[in-house]
């Protein structure tokens, strides 16, 4: 089993790439291989609403002048998709509204082709925001027909200068137990029979 995580920060390894990093230490202690996509200068434009992923039906965006179809690749191959991202004005970095949209309106146009593997947003906030940001990656999860693991308190943590969040230790508590239980939900859904 593989779960990619998607850091949508413009800081690439800041505060959200350690809570990331605190999931997978729990995840691959459960055997689970795990991969970060880091956003931060990668080449992603938002949707064109061309909407010819719905003509197409390959499971692929009809631009494919940047990185987005590798990452729908990486989305498809992995039973577990991890989106995390700082609080950018009270939600998503532009880097993850652009996979969100481009990836969500392909998984649509491809009968729900994200249905049923197991999703989990993390979200890295300074003071306030974190929860509409945390709602919009729980969106693409939730209309993509997934399955979403809750922990103890809501998947944030708090901190500004790079390390701040491991201070944070209600919001490492929370990135360890969500780490247990999307483990735990993914050994439930893909277990070999």
């Amino acid at each position: 089993m593989k779960v990619i995580a998607f850091n949508g920060s413009g800081r690439k390894d800041g505060n959200t790439a350690i809570m990331v990093r605190r999931v997978f230490a729990v995840l691959e202690k459960h055997g689970i291989e795990t991969e970060m996509v880091q956003l931060a200068g990668k080449n992603l434009h938002g949707c064109r609403s061309c909407m010819a992923c719905f003509s197409r039906h390959d499971g692929r965006c009809a631009f494919d002048d940047d990185e987005l179809n590798g990452h729908l690749d990486k989305m498809r191959s992995a039973q577990g998709i991890i989106l995390a991202c700082p609080t950018y004005f009270t939600d998503v970095s532009a880097e993850m509204k652009a996979l969100i949209d481009r990836a969500g309106l392909v998984s649509k146009a491809n009968d729900s082709l994200l249905a049923r593997k197991v999703g989990a947003a993390l979200v890295a906030v300074r003071r306030v925001g974190a929860i509409h940001t945390f709602d919009t990656m729980n969106h693409f999860f939730l209309i993509n027909e997934m399955v979403v693991p809750g922990s103890c308190y809501w998947n944030t943590a708090i901190g500004r200068e790079v390390g701040d969040v491991e201070r944070d230790e209600e919001g490492m508590r929370t990135m360890d137990v969500l780490g247990e239980n999307m483990a735990w939900t993914m050994q439930k859904l893909y277990a070999k029979a």
